[in-house]
């Protein structure tokens, strides 16, 4: 089992007028420690106007600059918003490629649509059609990265003419593929695409392994790839804290994780928001001390001493998870303890694990390999028919046919256009 980060950029109130600055400034100086550290992965979530709980609006940038600051840690996208009211299609196929290469090729690409009001709303994206829309833009964008000439598209969310979007990303034919999964049939979904599930948090390793079961029997018997690859694999998200005295991760922790788990519900459940005032951390301590110090977080966690963390994620490895990510930066955890956190992980609970890694992926992958194979062999293949060609040039060009109604000068820059476009339309009549 590998281990990930999720940046998710919290920033509970107050807000000093560095506040942002120095949020951003420590998570690129924590992506750098856990790529030194031996971390896998470092996702970041694209959510939208969602104050305090995550100010992470454009990962693409925050990733892009972890790639100018790391060798070998790769970049996640957990996950970028895909109906076309959030983001064109072509252009997340162009930025998507874009950060591949200039991160030579660490990009894991996830792909979600969002629950919350204050998003969807935002954007004008019908919440009932948000997942078909999705699932639309996915299957083009992973045509547009893989195909030369991307052929074009008449969809019912999504239309395009015939264009080579370039540039190319450097894993080809795309970057691994993901989808955020809160349900058991999103996992089910993910599995007959051939995509990973970054799934919901589990109760114990029991419900773990009955998704990850799941999972894989549904992609063996049912998978039809949504991309020109295919990418089995199933990972979780944690709270997590650690630290030498038990106690103290857990002090720390469960603060940290009461704030995350009521802004989760005020955003995704029950919450009533006046954008620019709301105070979410100060409504979170209220709730927390009302019902006795704590918010109860759904779920397992990542919370405690290395002896214990280790317990705890051998039974995750154990239920056939390929990777766990750590919330490592949230609630008002100060950048020394995160720090002293990740530090202490790498060093007392990571090598064992590392340790079977290698011997686990390669058994994992001999047994996933003739599935994968039948999966690919019912993709159906998409006809390499011609794609005609396409006038190019501006709407507002000079006229060519009254060259006498303009100076000399111009007459001789439009007599060298008419020739210059006489011959080139010989070579594509």
């Amino acid at each position: 089992m590998e281990f990930g980060l999720f940046f998710g950029q919290q920033l509970p109130r107050p807000w000093g007028p560095d506040a942002e600055l120095d949020l951003f400034r420590e998570s690129l100086d924590q992506v750098e420690l856990a790529d030194r550290l031996g971390f896998g992965y470092a996702w970041a979530p694209e959510q939208h106007f969602l104050e305090e709980y995550s100010h992470s609006s454009a990962p693409e940038v925050f990733l892009a600059a972890a790639s100018q600051r790391t060798r070998t840690i790769r970049l996640g996208h957990a996950v970028v918003l895909l109906p076309p009211g959030y983001n064109e299609p072509a252009r997340v196929a162009e930025r998507i490629a874009t950060l591949d290469l200039v991160s030579r090729g660490r990009v894991e690409f996830g792909i979600g649509h969002s629950k919350t009001r204050m998003e969807l709303e935002g954007f004008g994206v019908d919440p009932q059609l948000r997942r078909e829309m999705s699932l639309e833009a996915l299957g083009q964008v992973t045509e547009m990265m893989a195909r030369e000439p991307y052929p074009g598209h008449v969809g019912r969310y999504f239309s395009m003419p015939a264009r080579n979007v370039v540039p190319k990303p450097a894993q080809r034919p795309h970057p691994p593929l993901w989808i955020a999964c809160s349900d058991d049939e999103t996992v089910r979904l993910a599995a007959r695409l051939g995509i990973g599930a970054l799934a919901h948090s589990f109760f114990d390793a029991a419900e773990a392994a009955r998704v990850v079961e799941d999972y894989h029997a549904t992609f063996e018997r049912e998978c039809v790839p949504i991309g020109h690859t295919v990418n089995p694999r199933v990972a979780t998200m944690v709270p997590f804290h650690c630290h030498p005295d038990p106690d103290v991760a857990r002090e720390r922790g469960e603060r940290a994780g009461s704030f995350f788990t009521y802004a989760v519900r005020h955003y995704h459940v029950f919450g009533r928001h006046r954008p620019g005032a709301t105070d979410v951390w100060e409504r979170s301590e209220t709730v927390r001390e009302e019902l006795g110090g704590t918010i109860p977080h759904r779920g397992e966690h990542a919370i405690g001493s290395p002896a214990e963390l280790t317990e705890r994620l051998r039974a995750y490895q154990g239920a056939g998870l390929d990777q766990t990510i750590l919330l490592h930066q949230f609630g008002r955890l100060p950048y020394d303890e995160v720090r002293a956190s990740l530090e202490l992980f790498a060093a007392e609970v990571m090598p064992g694990f590392a340790a079977d890694h290698a011997g686990i992926r390669a058994r994992r992958d001999a047994e996933l390999a003739p599935h994968i194979s039948a999966a690919l062999a019912r993709k159906e293949q998409v006809s390499g028919a011609a794609i005609p060609p396409v006038d190019a040039y501006g709407r507002s060009r000079p006229p060519l046919e009254d060259p006498d109604a303009h100076p000399p000068h111009v007459r001789e820059l439009l007599a060298e256009l008419a020739r210059m476009a006489d011959v080139a339309g010989r070579l594509d009549p």
